[in-house]
Order: C-alpha cells, then structure tokens, then sequence
C-alpha cells in the first residue's frame, strides 16, 4: 500500500486489491465488450480515426479515461487489423512526487510503456492565470502532447475525452459562451502541421468507465493540481449535475445533448461560423 498526497489529503491506495492484469485485459474484450469495446471499435470506424500507416501518441494523464484508453489501444494492436504504430507519453506538469510515483506504478503494473517527460504547467498557469488557471492549465497541456508527439514522429494525438464530456462541453459552451460548438471526435492542429487530434472513447459513457476502473482495483490518478484545489467552483461540475438534474423530467437528455450538434439545421439559425468567417441567416435574402 502506498500513501498519496492528493488534493491537499493523504489517501491511502490499496495497490494489493489490484485485479491480475491478464484479467484486466480480458475483461476489456470480454466483460465490459458491449460498453467500452464495441463504443471504442464503433467510433474509430464512424470517424476514421485510426488509419493504415498511422503512427499515434496516447496521452496518459494517470486519470481513469486515459487509463482505459491505452489498454483498449493495446488491444486494438493485438487483435486489429490496421497496421499502425503507437507510443504512450505521459506529462508530468508539477506533480506531487507521491502522484508521480502513482502514476509510474500504475503504468508498470498495466504494462503501458510511457515516455515520461517533465513540464512546469502548474506552476506556469498559476502565475499567468491566477483566478482561473484551468483553462490555461488545459491549453498548455495541450501544446506540450502535441510537441511530445512532433518529436517522436507521430501524426495523432488521442485524447481520452468521452461520450459526458461531449455533451458537458455542448452545454457550457451553450450556457457559457454563447456559442454552439460541440467536442469533435477528430480535428487538425492550428499549430503542428500534420498532427490531428483523435477522441476514441466519444461514444463511451463515464459511468461505464468507472466500473471497468472499480473492478481493475486500480487507484487513478484525478486532477491532482494543487493550483486548482485552492479554487472555488467548477463550471463543468456544475454543467454535470444540471445535465443529471435533467435526467428525470427529460427522457434520454444526454442523447438528445448529443445528436444536437449533428442534426443543426443551418436554414433555423440566426448565425454560424466558418472558416474563420462570421456568417448571418439574411445572406440567403440577400441572394434573392
């Protein structure tokens, strides 16, 4: 057992209750096929995002989603009939060294082979962004995976954003921003040429992530920004309870959060962007 310094609490992780990995494994195919393999399979063929020739770097965060992620990849490597290459790098941006070690353990154990490189975002965001340094903290994080991947000749990233985080960023966005702009599940970067970001777990739901984690035993890493846990409210907490207070008066909320943004009518809305260009619903009179 080992003790972690999270959060500003120690939590006393029970590295004994981890299941065999074999089994962990085989679970992922078997067990828990229905909820995350046939959802991971199903999304990388809708979107493509896994091709011929890909070679593609796997964020590990220590998280439970990333955790999935990458034994679900190594699966796809086993049993797939894609030729593709794949690296697994993980980011330390200032963790506590307890979380740190967490992290190396959890990979050894999962046999996930990391390239663990060192960064200073904590402390960067906290200075440049002091009431809300999540956003920057995100941004940053962000910028340094895509630098991590250019070096080592990668031409994806894949982030392990689900099927709740989806339709929790269509609503902030909503609520928030005052835009409707949703979470693709594939995008290109503005800033690495030739490097395109993927989200395979797009169709998988957070709660059936939970239990393949409860069952694996293992303890995943969470935030563990001692930056962040100073500050008070969370928007996207927030964002999830109400899409949850929902659930009750509005039958299947989440999906129909979802197939909104793929059913946007362009001919009912006031304006839209694209391409950089700001776009208004009078332009189809004008060309009357």
């Amino acid at each position: 057992m080992s003790e972690l310094a999270g959060k500003g609490c120690a939590v006393i992780v029970p590295f004994d209750e981890r299941q065999p990995l074999k089994d962990i494994e085989k679970s992922i195919i078997k067990k828990y096929r229905k909820h995350l393999w046939s959802k991971f399979i199903k999304a990388i063929r809708d979107y493509k995002l896994v091709e011929e020739g890909d070679k593609i770097a796997v964020a590990i965060s220590g998280g439970k989603d990333s955790i999935i992620m990458a034994k679900m990849f190594q699966e796809l490597k086993r049993h797939g009939q894609v030729n593709f290459e794949v690296e697994f790098i993980a980011m330390d941006p200032g963790y506590h060294k307890d979380i740190r070690q967490l992290l190396i353990d959890n990979c050894e154990y999962l046999d996930i082979p990391i390239h663990l490189f060192d960064s200073r975002i904590f402390e960067i965001a906290d200075e440049i962004a002091k009431d809300y340094p999540c956003y920057m903290c995100a941004r940053m994080r962000r910028g340094a995976l895509y630098a991590k991947a250019e070096e080592l000749g990668c031409n994806k990233l894949a982030l392990g954003h689900h099927y709740d985080d989806v339709i929790e960023t269509t609503m902030m966005n909503l609520l928030c921003a005052g835009n409707f702009k949703t979470m693709l599940p594939k995008l290109n970067s503005t800033n690495f040429d030739g490097i395109q970001i993927i989200r395979p777990l797009y169709y998988i739901r957070e709660e059936q992530i939970i239990k393949f984690i409860q069952n694996s035993g293992i303890w995943p890493l969470n935030c563990a920004c001692m930056v962040a846990a100073k500050k008070t409210g969370n928007k996207r907490y927030e964002i999830k309870e109400l899409i949850k207070s929902l659930e009750p008066n509005f039958k299947d909320v989440e999906k129909s959060i979802f197939k909104a943004a793929q059913n946007v009518n362009i001919d009912s809305v006031l304006g839209w962007q694209q391409d950089g260009v700001k776009h208004s619903f009078l332009e189809k009179y004008d060309e009357i």
